[in-house]
């Protein structure tokens, strides 16, 4: 496996395989990996012959208070896990390699409505970031095919309109989230967690399944199912940021007669936030 920090280096590599009819898949990651992320290398590997991995901590999807000076960078550790995995090669690129001109003057791009709502409420401008670098790392890798995970349910349907609406030419895969025994979806932010909040943590999707029965039981008093949810995370010891019952392809909220259903959640667990999701077909 290959390690390249620079837009020529890359296209220089890429160029070479597609002269060769390679198949290109894109997985895009800010490093720290856990399983989750090789679960989408080794997704990438059935779709294509050649899998880049891009570790880039993006500041334009970090809002003025979050982790980005925190923020893990696991550049070795993650070389290693790739490698065996079988990823191809690792794009690691600097803040001035893809901002060179700085994010005052960068264009940017901005998807309009399904960015809106749930994390896009609570976090201001991150969508914006997430698919302006995206769109960059597209332009740079032009990939055959990108890999996301479902965990970030709000971002891959970011991803995909975006994608369809710039009439990309890339094929956009989504990967299940990758869970831990005990439920908990696997995150970069776990590692944040102390131990008596790591034992808390699975309530998150012990949440979202019991309200996913509750649907799946008939019921539409969804606003009614939501308060349920929050006052349970609540009484858990968490502090809900948002449970949120959406139509799957609009993320608008849902209609009774949705036959497509998922449920969003945040909820910080100490100063840690935690995200997951959970669709419901009624088909």
């Amino acid at each position: 496996m290959r390690t390249v920090h620079t837009l020529k280096e890359l296209r220089t590599i890429l160029r070479n395989y597609r002269q060769q009819g390679k198949r290109i898949a894109l997985v895009p990651t800010m490093g720290n990996l856990h399983e989750g992320h090789i679960s989408l290398v080794r997704r990438a590997s059935e779709t294509a012959d050649v899998v880049v991995t891009s570790i880039f901590v993006n500041p334009m999807q970090f809002g003025a208070t979050e982790d980005l000076d925190t923020y893990p960078r696991t550049l070795q550790e993650d070389q290693e896990a790739l490698t065996a995995a079988g990823n191809t090669m690792v794009f690691a690129p600097s803040n001035s390699e893809i901002y060179p001109e700085g994010l005052a003057r960068q264009t940017r791009v901005i998807v309009p409505e399904v960015s809106e709502g749930h994390c896009g409420a609570s976090r201001p401008g991150h969508f914006e970031g997430v698919a302006t670098v995206v769109a960059m790392l597209f332009n740079m890798v032009q990939p055959d095919v990108a890999v996301f995970g479902e965990k970030d349910f709000q971002q891959l349907a970011v991803i995909r309109k975006m994608t369809r609406d710039l009439m990309m030419p890339v094929e956009i895969v989504g990967a299940p989230t990758i869970r831990e025994s005990d439920g908990l979806a696997k995150s970069s932010r776990n590692g944040y967690l102390s131990k008596s909040e790591r034992a808390t943590a699975p309530v998150v999707y012990k949440t979202l399944k019991d309200a996913a029965a509750k649907i799946s039981q008939g019921r539409n008093d969804f606003k009614t199912i939501e308060d349920e949810a929050t006052k349970a995370l609540g009484e858990a010891g968490l502090r809900p940021d948002y449970f949120n019952i959406a139509n799957s392809q609009t993320l608008q909220p849902a209609a009774a007669d949705d036959k497509d259903i998922t449920l969003l959640v945040a909820a910080f667990l100490g100063t840690t936030r935690l995200i997951d999701n959970l669709s419901v077909s009624r088909r």
